[in-house]
């Protein structure tokens, strides 16, 4: 499991070095995991795409409390959106968003949440990601350094990752906070 000093570093350098690691959630019994392959970076006040951008409100408290937990919310009134709190000490707050997983155990109970089975777009987006794990804003505020239901672990070595522009945002386009890699499994 990730120690807690992992999410304790800018965000956008968590958001890079997550990349690659492991997402462990447990459903009665049934442990589901994947790799994450895509994340985005949201930070505080130099980032008016950020949640956190203005001031602290009862949906973004999370992005100002201590890293290495959960920060869910719920968005477009259908879905929800998994994040990892992480940030320099210095900064007030900030998150990764974790965008997208290469399913690796669990993939039958995967495809049943989806109702699904075309694995390619499995997992391949936040909405998705969530539901395939059944993240809800249950989760909201787990500390993902602990064994629970839901942590992150280490995974593989990533190889390149890709620098974009952050998707489905109007602020702050310029800067290349979505980091991806391809691992193709499946």
């Amino acid at each position: 499991m990730l120690p807690r000093e992992f999410y304790n570093k800018d965000t956008v350098t968590v958001a890079r070095n997550i990349l690659g690691k492991r997402i462990i959630r447990k459903i009665n019994g049934t442990e589901i995991s994947g790799i994450i392959t895509e994340t985005e970076a949201y930070r505080h006040v130099d980032d008016p795409a950020s949640h956190a951008f203005g001031n602290q409100t009862d949906r973004n408290k999370a992005m100002f409390e201590e890293v290495g937990h959960a920060y869910v919310y719920f968005t477009y009134g259908m879905h929800y959106c998994f994040n990892v709190v992480a940030r320099h000490p210095k900064i007030k707050a900030g998150a990764v968003l974790i965008r997208a997983i290469e399913p690796e155990k669990g993939i039958k109970k995967i495809q049943k949440n989806r109702k699904i089975t075309n694995l390619k777009n499995l997992t391949n987006g936040p909405a998705k990601l969530t539901q395939a794990l059944e993240i809800t804003k249950k989760h909201y505020g787990v500390d993902l350094t602990k064994d629970s239901k839901l942590f992150i672990e280490d995974g593989i070595k990533p190889g390149k990752i890709y620098e974009s522009p952050r998707i489905g945002i109007k602020k702050a386009t310029e800067k290349l906070w979505n980091f991806k890699i391809n691992i193709k499994k499946i």
